[in-house]
């Protein structure tokens, strides 16, 4: 019983100053941006075909999407950077006769993800895809490769925004600033901008990303010490 007394005792003592510690903090928030040209594109290009048949449909539409690939290759993109995205054989129908829907055809759907490295090949392998049959285009997506090592450096800014903040609190408070106690980054995932396209729309401009770091730093406050008289 003495002992539980004694320890109830201590943590009445230490609570205090504890809490005290706790409120000497300042918390700041701290931000930075790089704005950069995307250096890379992807973009979803393919072949729709028809065909009486779901045979012939399917051997036409390969003969296209083959001539775009070799298009798409001989622009420069290696094969490794070309991907089968989407491939559907649907049957077609004819509605606008009386009575049961007719079946008229099938029609096939063969379309590549393209990762085109040098973004400045962007137009001219646009055009060649284009001339050797492609005829379906779901968009183009700008690419930062660099992307990670850029937010690196924006985070060694956005630290540095928020130490400069707190510095001019714990001025203002009379105290001096001491270690970083928490850090949040607060950083969403920077968005990749799609741009809509359709066959002939090019050339494109991929214009420029900014991304953008944001931290939220606790920092400790340390009471100044007198000067010695």
């Amino acid at each position: 019983m003495r002992i539980a007394l004694a320890l109830i005792a201590a943590l009445a003592l230490l609570t205090p100053n504890h809490a005290l510690a706790i409120e000497k903090l300042v918390t700041v928030g701290g931000e930075a941006t790089v704005a950069v040209a995307p250096d890379a594109a992807v973009i979803r290009i393919g072949v729709t075909s028809l065909g009486k048949t779901a045979r012939e449909a399917s051997d036409t539409n390969a003969k296209q999407i083959n001539a775009v690939f070799a298009a798409v290759k001989a622009g420069g993109v290696d094969e490794r950077d070309i991907q089968t995205s989407r491939l559907s054989l649907q049957p077609q129908y004819d509605a606008n006769k009386a009575g049961p829907a007719r079946l008229t055809g099938f029609q096939v759907t063969n379309q590549l993800t393209v990762k085109i490295r040098d973004i400045g090949a962007l137009p001219n392998i646009l055009d060649h895809a284009i001339a050797a049959g492609a005829n379906e285009m779901s968009g183009i997506e700008f690419v930062v490769s660099q992307q990670s090592r850029l937010l690196d450096q924006a985070r060694a800014e956005a630290m540095a925004d928020a130490h400069r903040k707190a510095e001019l609190y714990a001025q203002a408070a009379g105290a001096k600033l001491g270690k970083a106690l928490q850090i949040t980054d607060e950083t969403a995932s920077p968005p990749r901008p799609v741009m809509a396209l359709r066959a002939g729309a090019v050339p494109v401009a991929p214009g420029e990303q900014t991304l953008r770091v944001a931290v939220t730093v606790s920092y400790e406050l340390v009471n100044e010490v007198p000067a010695a008289r």
